[in-house]
């Protein structure tokens, strides 16, 4: 409309039509002004503390019972998964050695220690991450709610790009198309369905690896004993979820540091026992020759040789606990090492030992350790699966925060760390799908096929986003990341097709884990957009809501309305319906918006915009309330009254400045003047709407739950508040004094309960997902007024429903 009408005046076409509707479209700006302005004032600088070295070493320290757990756990069960049929030749555990080698060097240490986990969002990782990292520095997100006023956060960097360069290029491709958004959002969420089918693979593998040694000791105990045992810990594991980690995470690093020092010991002392010419492995010939040697089933063996490399995701995902070099010193000095002696160790057994293949983390234990090496192994295992466990429940929240997930449960576990939470709909999932596959596979083998499909395909999605971060982020040059994808897609599409040939001996596991959780995350997201489009489409003009005061009879009902709504500005067409059926609205209106931004937080000083709409007599006022994927809604955070501060403080600040303005007083006169007009157009613009809307929207309603009688009973006559009448009186109030009366007076959330279906003639599969998919859904998840801890007693909702 904007463009209509500069182009008419560049034209001098003032017809009596055109200068009414500019007139209207300048009222709208006016009266409700974007945030720019006051998102300047409240932007602020954090710096970084530097950290001294004996702290460095303690973080560093700390850093591996959260983020090395899982990697360490592998030398469980990796030669297992490799030679499933046995070891024939010893010349094939030197080859399977010098894949290890190198896939740990190349994988774990150069690519994600050394330069993925630098792609962080404020410390924060994993694919959701990325993506938020991508859109800030690039228009890809679906749900276009951002504004400018963001872009002044303290938290939210991004870099300019200089124009023509081949940065500029792939960000303007990328933006050109609806399609390629979408398949940037699908990489994301394919790479977050894998990790949360880690969530479910790590545990059952890791525990069920660490208790198979059992059999060492006792050959003839049946494999079911250990299955039962396995099992009998998952359930411990999963119950004690709802404590949190808070009170016994102190053990969790020193567990992990006795167990990288035990196989880090052992596998020296098996070198030296067994055979020192395994360090021959450290020459890449030995892969060429493996390969050369068994060919096919060589290549096939590449999916057994992934699983030492697994948790390096995790490894990623957790890096928002700790400082960045802390991760890497405690990784390239300690971690590595103790991985590579502990798979030579392996190796130099194995080389002597063909037949202890699927025990030889196990057999190749001095009897002496085994014991101690068993219990410090299961409590490794448990560390493990506690630190992928956890990482799912952060996953799922940074998902719901995206718009990719329903509203689910979270509960803070402890009071001083906020990032440790629980899930407890998602933790009996886990719980579930944990127990199902240990007791279904009852091997290693099938469980690390699985686990190897997960592990390889959130690699290959990170590997994608990273050439794009590298691009648009990082802006290097293409030919470095050219050599970046060169170095991590041949080998990760190599593993790839590895555990593709594994498909039908336990690879189909995540696969189906992926496609449930895509199917649950796509319509999701597919119908939040909707929504959200809906609600961009059909809002309605401030200044027409405005203008029906007096026309209707309009009267101001003492109490704080606070008017929910996704639009950042405009008025939801809920509330329109609302003040239709009810006309009424109260003292002091407040459109509230909550807003999840692409950064991992939002500092609470910076919380909440709050603009006036309107000249001081209208009482109306908007607030945007900001939040990133990290943030969590605590009860004990009482929105409401941190809502309300930061509106009388907003107050206290525009009293100091100088008083009245022309843009206020030509509103107030246009108000006026024009309220018949305004009327006659909004309800020839709504009739017009609805009509031009017949082919997307086959039916609006809207119900609301209090009427006109049950105003009259609850809020006499005498009480209400005209909107022309009480002018002059609310004029020589102060201003602040008369918004806690109001608040007094109570305080209501309107909040709108909106019902998406599938219009008629949609093809089978979209009626299935709306109809079906996305209406369980919305049933079982948490309403946003649970989430924001509305009191039951002031809530009003207001329900609609639309078809897509």
């Amino acid at each position: 409309m904007a463009e209509r009408v500069e182009g008419s005046v560049a034209e001098g076409e003032n017809t009596i039509e055109e200068r009414h509707v500019g007139a209207m479209w300048e009222l709208e700006q006016k009266l409700d002004q974007p945030m720019d302005e006051e998102a300047n004032k409240l932007k602020n600088m954090y710096r970084e503390k530097g950290l001294s070295m004996l702290m460095l070493l303690r973080l560093s320290f700390q850093s591996l019972g959260i983020v090395y757990g899982d990697l360490g756990t592998s030398p469980l069960y990796v030669f297992y998964n490799t030679f499933p049929d046995g070891i024939s030749d010893s010349e094939d555990v030197i080859g399977a050695l010098s894949l290890i080698i190198y896939s740990l060097l190349l994988i774990p240490l150069i690519k994600y220690v050394i330069i993925v986990c630098k792609a962080n969002d404020n410390g924060q990782g994993g694919t959701l991450a990325i993506y938020s990292l991508l859109c800030r520095h690039a228009k890809v997100k679906l749900i276009p709610n951002q504004q400018r006023s963001d872009e002044d956060l303290t938290t939210y960097s991004r870099t300019l790009l200089p124009e023509g360069s081949f940065a500029a290029k792939t960000k303007k491709w990328l933006e050109s198309k609806e399609s390629r958004k979408r398949a940037l959002l699908f990489i994301v969420l394919l790479g977050t369905c894998m990790m949360i089918g880690d969530g479910i693979l790590t545990p059952a593998i890791s525990v069920l690896s660490a208790t198979g040694g059992i059999k060492v000791i006792s050959p003839k105990m049946s494999s079911d004993v250990v299955v039962l045992v396995s099992i009998i810990i998952l359930i411990v594991l999963f119950s004690m979820q709802h404590y949190g980690t808070d009170k016994v995470g102190w053990l969790f690093a020193p567990i992990v540091f006795i167990w990288f020092l035990f196989i880090g010991a052992t596998g020296m002392y098996n070198i030296c026992k067994h055979d020192t010419s395994v360090l021959k492995a450290f020459s890449p010939t030995y892969i060429y020759l493996y390969f050369k040697k068994r060919g096919l089933d060589g290549w096939i063996s590449l999916g057994g040789i992934l699983l030492s490399i697994t948790g390096t995701e995790a490894l990623y995902a957790d890096i928002a606990y700790f400082p960045l070099l802390a991760i890497q010193l405690a990784f390239t000095f300690f971690v590595f090492p103790c991985l590579l002696l502990a798979y030579c160790g392996q190796a130099a057994y194995l080389v002597n030992n063909k037949d202890h293949y699927k025990d030889a983390f196990y057999a190749s234990m001095p009897d002496s350790v085994y014991w101690p090496m068993f219990v410090v192994a299961t409590g490794a295992a448990i560390v493990g699966s506690q630190a992928t466990i956890s990482g799912t429940y952060s996953i799922i929240k940074q998902a719901v925060s995206h718009g990719c997930f329903p509203r689910v449960k979270i509960v803070h576990t402890s009071k001083k760390f906020l990032g440790q939470i629980y899930c407890p709909d998602i933790n009996w999932i886990l719980m579930v799908g944990c127990i199902a596959v240990t007791a279904s596979f009852k091997n290693q083998s099938q469980i690390g096929n699985a686990y190897g499909t997960a592990v390889v395909l959130v690699m290959l999605a990170t590997t994608l986003l990273m050439i794009l971060i590298m691009l648009l982020v990082w802006r290097c040059h293409w030919i470095l990341v050219l050599t970046f994808a060169v170095l991590t897609l041949v080998p990760e599409f190599s593993y790839f097709s590895a555990v593709i040939w594994k498909i039908n001996q336990g690879g189909w596991v995540p696969l189906i884990i992926a496609a449930i959780s895509l199917l649950v995350m796509s319509v999701w997201h597919y119908a939040t957009v909707k929504k959200y489009e809906f609600e961009v489409h059909s809002k309605v003009s401030m200044s027409w809501i405005l203008g029906l005061g007096p026309s209707l009879g309009l009267v101001r009902v003492p109490g704080i309305g606070l008017v929910y709504t996704e639009l950042a500005s405009g008025v939801p067409h809920i509330f329109s319906h609302f003040i239709t059926n009810l006309p009424a609205i109260h003292s002091v209106v407040v459109f509230v918006c909550v807003k999840y931004l692409p950064v991992y937080t939002v500092p609470e000083e910076e919380r909440f915009l709050v603009k006036r709409i309107g000249p001081q007599t209208f009482r109306m006022f908007r607030c945007i309330a900001r939040y990133g994927y990290k943030d969590l809604h605590r009860k004990d955070d009482d929105f409401e009254n941190k809502l309300l501060n930061n509106l009388f403080s907003f107050i206290r600040i525009e009293t100091m400045m100088e008083p009245g303005s022309n843009s206020s007083t030509y509103s107030s006169a246009y108000s006026l003047n024009h309220t018949q007009e305004s009327r006659d157009e909004l309800i020839h613009n709504n009739n017009h709407h609805h009509n031009s809307n017949n082919n997307n929207i086959d039916e609006f309603s809207s119900m609301v739950d209090y009427t006109v009688s049950t105003l009259d009973t609850i809020v006499p006559a005498d009480n209400r508040m005209s909107f022309s009448q009480n002018n002059t009186v609310e004029e020589e109030e102060d201003e602040l004094q008369y918004l806690k009366t109001c608040k007094e007076s109570g305080v209501v959330h309107i909040m709108g309960n909106t019902v998406v279906k599938a219009r008629n003639g949609s093809w089978l599969p979209k009626k299935i997902a709306i109809d079906y998919v996305y209406a369980f859904l919305a049933k079982i998840c948490r309403e946003n007024s649970v989430i924001l801890h509305v009191p039951h007693e002031t809530l009003l909702n207001v329900g609609q429903v639309f078809y897509v």
